[in-house]
C-alpha cells in the first residue's frame, strides 16, 4: 500500500511521502505495539548515527522537544531566557511552560536569526538559557561568546525545527556538543515523523533526565515495567514519548534525506536564480550551501497586498511569523524590536516543498512579479 501526497504551487508547504511510510505504519499495526518500542529507539540510534553524536531522544514533538530540554538543563522560575521574537510561538511557549520569562531580542534582517552581539547585549542577571532559532535551516554561531555563556551559567538550547541535516562548519547541527538541540518531525518539515520530535542532550545525565520526563517521570522503561508488580516515579514528567507508528514513519523519510537534501538546495537556487532579476523583492539569504532549506523567503513592500494578490490567483504564499513581542499573550515581555517589526512587516514565504517543479516556481515568480507591478512596487 502507498500513499501520495502531491501539493503544488497552491501549497505553500506540504509532506512529502516516499510511498513506503503506509507499509512501515501497517507493520507497527500487525506487532500490536503502538507506544515507545523498538522502532522508536532504532530511529533515535539511526538519527545519533547520523549526526555522529552519543544520543538522541525521542519526543513527541518539537515542541515537547524545546520543553524537556529547558527541564533538563534545569530552567525555571525566576530565569529568563533570551529567545528572538522572530519565530512560531512554540519556541515562547516552551519558555513559559517551565516558569521562565521570554527575553526577546531582535534579529538580523538579512538572515532572520540573532548575532552574538544580539545576545551579549540582552543577557542579565537572571539570564540562564539562550534559545537561538535556526531560521529556516540558517545555522546560528555563537562561538564568539561560547566562554562568557559558559563562565555565567549560560545554558544554549537550539531551537533547530527547521534545520534537520543543515551544516554549521563541517558538522551537522546538533553534533557540537555545546548546546543542547531541538529538532522538529512536524508535518511539514525536511524529514517528518508525521509528528515527532528530538533533543540531542549534552550528557548522559541530560538524556536520562528527558527520557524520565517523556514518561510521566517514570524510572523503569515499558520493558521493564512488564515483568513487575510496581513502578516508581521519581520527579515530574508528561506523556512525550514519540509512537513507533511516528518513528515508522521517520525511519522510511530518514531512508530519504539525502535525496531530500539535495532537492530542497536546488529549489532554492532555482528560486534565488528566478528572483534575480525581479525588482521589489528581497530574498533572505539562509546560507544554502551549508543549511538544508525549510522556507524560502522573500521581503515585499505592501506585503499584505501582495499577500492577497498571490492568494487570489490561487498561489500558496504564507507569512512565517508574526512577532511574538506583539502578540497579546506575550504582551508581559514587550520591548521595541525595530528590525523585527520591520520584517514583520515585510516577509512573506512563497510554496517550498518537494513536490515543486521548475515550473511550479516560474509561475510562482511570475505572479509575484505581476503583483508587484499592480501595486507599483516593480
Amino acid at each position: 500500500m502507498t500513499v501520495s501526497v502531491k501539493p503544488d504551487a497552491r501549497r505553500n508547504a506540504g509532506p512529502y511521502l516516499y510511498g513506503r511510510e503506509a507499509e512501515a505504519v501497517a507493520r507497527v499495526l500487525e506487532g500490536g505495539q503502538y507506544g515507545h518500542t523498538e522502532t522508536t529507539e532504532e530511529f533515535e540510534r539511526r538519527i545519533a548515527e547520523f549526526l555522529g553524536v552519543p544520543d538522541a531522544v525521542a519526543v513527541a514533538s518539537g515542541t515537547a522537544a524545546l520543553h524537556t530540554a529547558l527541564l533538563a538543563a534545569g530552567i525555571g522560575p525566576g530565569h529568563e531566557v533570551i529567545v528572538p521574537s522572530m519565530t512560531f510561538c512554540a519556541t515562547v511557549q516552551a519558555v513559559l511552560a517551565v516558569g521562565a520569562a521570554p527575553r526577546f531580542v531582535d534579529i538580523d534582517p538579512a538572515s532572520l536569526c540573532v548575532s552574538d552581539q544580539m545576545v551579549t547585549e540582552a543577557v542579565s542577571d537572571t539570564t540562564a538559557a539562550v534559545m537561538p532559532v535556526l531560521f529556516g535551516g540558517r545555522p546560528v554561531d555563537l562561538s564568539a561568546i561560547r566562554t562568557e555563556l559558559d563562565d555565567r551559567g549560560i545554558v544554549v538550547i537550539e531551537d533547530a525545527a527547521h534545520a534537520f541535516g543543515s551544516r554549521s562548519g563541517t558538522r551537522r547541527v546538533g553534533a557540537n556538543g555545546a548546546a543542547l538541540t531541538c529538532f522538529s518531525f512536524g508535518p511539514i518539515k525536511n524529514l517528518t515523523c508525521g509528528q515527532g520530535g528530538m533533543v540531542i542532550p549534552r550528557t548522559p545525565a541530560e538524556a536520562d533526565t528527558i527520557r524520565r520526563t517523556r514518561l510521566l517521570g517514570v524510572v523503569q522503561s515499558q520493558g521493564e515495567r512488564a515483568n513487575t508488580t510496581s513502578y516508581r516515579v521519581d520527579g515530574f514528567g508528561l506523556r512525550y514519548q514519540l509512537s513507533s507508528l511516528n518513528a515508522a514513519i521517520g525511519l522510511v523519510q530518514f531512508d530519504g534525506f539525502q535525496a531530500a537534501e539535495d532537492t530542497r538546495r536546488h529549489l532554492w537556487r532555482t528560486y534565488r536564480d528566478a528572483l534575480a532579476p525581479l525588482d521589489g523583492a528581497t530574498l533572505v539569504d539562509v546560507d544554502v550551501e551549508h543549511a538544508v532549506p525549510h522556507l524560502c523567503q522573500v521581503r515585499v513592500p505592501h506585503r499584505d497586498r501582495v499577500f492577497a494578490s498571490l492568494r487570489s490567483r490561487d498561489i500558496g504564499v504564507g507569512v512565517h511569523y508574526p512577532p511574538n513581542h506583539l502578540q497579546p499573550a506575550f504582551a508581559a515581555w514587550h520591548r521595541p524590536l525595530p528590525a523585527t517589526e520591520q520584517v514583520g512587516e515585510e516577509i512573506l514565504s512563497l510554496p517550498f516543498h518537494q513536490h515543486l517543479t521548475e515550473a511550479d516556481i516560474d509561475l510562482v515568480v511570475t505572479s509575484l512579479e505581476q503583483a508587484l507591478k499592480a501595486i507599483g512596487a516593480a
